[in-house]
């Protein structure tokens, strides 16, 4: 669904709580007698009047917040000490000792603006506030035993949240022995078996080789094996036979479509924008094509981080580069925003959110207002990263998503030059035609009264050549007149050059990004301390160096140093999380569970060794997603049967320890994708601009304008894969829907599966399986000559075993009973048994 624009009162209620706190990070300047470190001497009237007027005041209004308990102190400020005044807290400085009247406590106390009143609940007296402001323009006098020290904030991160095991080096560890030798196939397998056989648990027997290659064909493919590829691999007895399959797969064209839609879940891919008019990201379909063709051509992971993160900072003419930071304008938008600022904020919070939870498994969008609450991520490491982001621009600054924010030309130098001499041929062309325009219309202005001639020489000459000229205009020159006009319009109206290439990417960036500053509580419109681009505290890693950009850059070169960081091998989570995502795809559960959060929210990895020692596997084969594949789809541990075990589900009912395969249920793309497969409907056709297969107009119904944004595609297109269907933030393809496609509003990591009644009502009753049927009953009629081959062919193709004799009897019998009790003819007793196959437990779910 589409996001729901709620007024923001971030800033309102933090005021409420009391907690936008006054003062400054950075330090105030002492006065001139301080500045030997010798403590300030005030008289004994000034102590005195602190003690009898000031005091009371604070006691009053603001120590209960700010200085009565040094623990609960809120926004680091703390009024108990003259030392605590002086260091500030989150707001920005509190007391100017060289300018008192222009103090930001001062200004708070009167009320100067809305985000900085105290107290919250109210104004003070106007008694009172005098005597603090007295107090201020006097340097803060305050007995000896309170001239204090400033509030030291307890840091989150400890010497024990250093050791956690995500922020530890990854170190390949030794492959454990086992008893079982003989099973243990690959290095995989000893990790596997040694959790098991502590645990005195065995793993169930292998798959049969049905079961097998569909598990793999869906697994690297999202398609189903024709029953000939299945009968070929059952029958096929050599013993490398499984690995040649894998081997084969891995080559397919459609891996890419597969496992680019993987990553697509995880870095929120849509094509709109999202909100009420939930407009357009053009050209955003190039970014899915460079993800399809990023898994098909076997980039290595590391190289694909830095695309994505930096592409338009790589020197030279690299258009997949440049789409690929398509990354950065995949979020929602707001084209209308409540508030102008808080959206821009909002917006980066999206890349860090995105780009912490994707690359790094962690939740630096947890600190955006605060320390995070479980994790030692203080709120400062959270604008380190939006300091990294701060040279790209807003998705836009109005409505036109085309702006040059956004669009990049990617086409090939070559090809650009020719259009680039085509443009200026026309505009040379247009010049000329406006010129003899006008001099056909001097001509005539000539013969109008002098009125009308002095009109011409200014900014009214249009109004006079619409009402006074082009109607005089008769004969010959009338003709020309009008030809030249028309030319003129039509080589006006060419705004794209033939062949030129256009990417939704981050473009003209700024080279001397803005200051960031830490928020207070995530108000922009409460600056704090200015920080700096850097990586996490906890590391202990030293402050990035940022480098001059170079000549012609159109950015900062901050993104580039973000991105070496992350596919840096010494990086402690790039790896592993990403090694936990694939397992996750193949077994259906990572080795941590929660895939983007390895904190200490998240979940336990369940076999944190193997983990590392893929992660180290993984980084020592250059980051190349092939080969690690092939490791773990030739392990005993794929290779097991889904088939339960009683005393292992006694001991393990979650099957944590992986004794056997888990079953799952295929996604809304492969439902879909299957059943244009047994139907014959597929186009494989791939890449290219998005698709829209036909929805029903009962969902359509659901728009302010129905339809609006959803130009259906002729049955050959709308028939392509679902990965090329468009992904319309409010408006999406109802069966990809109905069986989990995730809302593509934030990173998605995994794919929770629901049982719902819509699933089986939507493939029943839906307009797509009926129609879809009806050409599966039709390919029947032309593959099997008969009731009985039919249904064998059905069962084949929509389960790929070869069925029994009683089965087919069995089906047979249904199919004669529609048409005996439905007087349904024999087409339309196929169609409902096809519509039967299409709705089997065995067609939706592997083993």
């Amino acid at each position: 669904m589409t996001p729901i624009r709620f007024p923001h009162v971030l800033a309102l209620v933090a005021l409420a709580a009391g907690v936008v706190a006054l003062g400054a990070l950075a330090p105030n300047r002492l006065p001139a007698a301080d500045e030997k470190g010798d403590p300030p001497k005030f008289t004994a009237a000034q102590v005195t009047f602190y003690e009898k007027e000031v005091l009371p005041v604070l006691q009053q209004h603001c120590l209960k917040c700010h200085g009565a308990d040094p623990e609960k102190i809120k926004g680091e400020f703390n009024l108990a000490t003259r030392k605590g005044v002086l260091a500030g807290g989150e707001s920005g400085p509190a007391v100017d000792l060289a300018k008192p009247a222009e103090s930001l406590f001062v200004k708070m106390i009167h009320y100067k603006d809305d985000q900085h009143r105290m107290p919250p609940k109210g104004k003070m007296p106007d008694k009172d506030i005098a005597t603090l402001e007295k107090w201020v323009k006097e340097g803060l006098p305050v007995p000896a035993d309170r001239l204090g020290a400033e509030v030291v904030k307890k840091s989150v991160i400890t010497e024990e949240s250093k050791k956690y095991w995500a922020y530890q080096p990854v170190k390949r560890p030794a492959v454990p022995n086992v008893k079982d030798g003989a099973w243990a196939k690959t290095p995989i397998d000893a990790f596997v078996l040694a959790k098991l056989e502590a645990k005195g648990l065995k793993p169930v027997k292998p798959a049969d080789r049905a079961a097998l290659i569909r598990r793999a064909y869906y697994d690297l493919t999202g398609l189903p094996p024709t029953p000939e590829e299945v009968d070929a691999f059952v029958n096929d007895k050599s013993a490398d036979a499984y690995e040649k399959l894998v081997d084969k797969l891995l080559a397919s064209p459609h891996y890419g479509e597969k496992w680019g839609r993987h990553w697509l879940d995880v870095v929120r891919f849509a094509e709109t924008n999202g909100y009420e008019r939930d407009g357009p990201k053009p050209y955003a379909w190039r970014y899915r094509d460079y993800v399809i063709k990023s898994f098909n051509d076997d980039k290595p992971y590391d190289q694909f981080v830095k695309e994505q993160l930096a592409g338009d900072e790589i020197p030279g003419y690299n258009p997949d580069a440049v789409v690929a930071t398509g990354f950065y304008r995949l979020g929602i938008w707001d084209d209308e925003p409540a508030d102008p600022l808080q959206a821009v904020f909002d917006g980066y919070d999206d890349l860090v959110a995105t780009a912490g939870q994707a690359f790094l498994g962690t939740t630096f969008n947890c600190a955006r207002c605060h320390d995070h609450k479980a994790d030692p991520i203080p709120q400062t490491d959270y604008y380190k990263f939006v300091a990294f982001f701060r040279d790209i621009k807003p998705y836009s600054e109005n409505r036109d998503v085309r702006s040059a924010f956004n669009l990049t030309d990617i086409t090939p130098p070559d090809q650009r030059q020719k259009y680039e001499e085509d443009l200026k041929k026309r505009e040379a062309r247009v010049a000329a035609i406006r010129k003899a325009m006008e001099a056909i219309e001097d001509e005539f202005i000539k013969t109008l009264p002098a009125e009308d001639q002095r009109a011409s020489e200014g900014l009214d000459r249009p109004t006079v050549i619409a009402t006074k000229v082009v109607p005089a205009l008769k004969g010959k020159v009338k003709e020309d007149y009008t030809a030249l006009r028309s030319e003129r319009i039509g080589l006006e109206r060419r705004t794209s050059p033939a062949g030129q290439q256009l990417a939704l990417s981050v473009n003209n960036c700024d080279r001397k990004p803005p200051v960031t500053h830490l928020l207070v509580r995530g108000s922009p419109h409460a600056p704090g301390k200015e920080v700096q681009p850097g990586f996490p505290e906890v590391l202990g890693l030293p402050e990035p160096t940022i480098p001059a950009p170079r000549a012609g850059m159109k950015s900062s070169g901050r993104r580039t140093v973000l991105a070496d960081w992350i596919a840096n091998k010494d990086n402690p989570f790039t790896a592993r999380v990403f090694v936990n995502r694939v397992w996750q795809y193949h077994f259906g559960r990572g080795i941590v569970p929660s895939a983007n959060d390895f904190g200490k929210l998240g979940e336990a990895s369940t076999h944190p060794e193997l983990l590392d020692w893929l992660s180290a596997e993984f980084m020592a084969g250059n980051w190349k997603l092939k080969s690690l594949h092939k490791l773990i789809m030739t392990s005993s541990a794929y290779q097991l049967s889904a088939t339960a075990d009683a005393d292992n589900l006694k001991a393990d009912p979650s099957n944590a320890l992986l004794w056997r395969f888990n079953m799952r249920r295929l996604s809304g793309e492969e439902v879909r994708d299957s059943i244009l497969t047994v139907s014959g409907s597929l186009n494989l056709k791939q890449y290219g601009p998005s698709t829209y297969p036909k929805i029903p107009k009962e969902v359509l119904a659901g728009q302010s304008v129905p339809g609006q944004g959803w130009p259906t595609s002729a049955p050959a297109e709308a028939n392509r894969r679902s990965v090329y269907a468009h992904i319309k933030r409010s408006l999406r393809v109802p069966v990809l829907v109905g069986f989990d496609q995730p809302d593509p509003d934030s990173s998605c990591p995994v794919r929770y599966v629901t049982t719902v009644p819509t699933q089986s009502l939507g493939l029943l009753n839906g307009e797509f399986a009926n129609e879809q049927a009806e050409l599966f009953a039709k390919r029947l009629q032309k593959d099997a000559a008969d009731a009985p081959a039919q249904v064998a062919r059905a069962i084949r193709l929509t389960t790929g075993r070869v069925p029994t004799p009683d089965e087919i009897k069995t089906d047979l019998a249904f199919i004669q009973n529609l048409k005996d009790k439905h007087k349904l003819d024999d087409f339309k007793a196929l169609t409902q048994y096809c519509l039967l196959c299409l709705n089997a437990n065995e067609f939706v779910y592997l083993d």
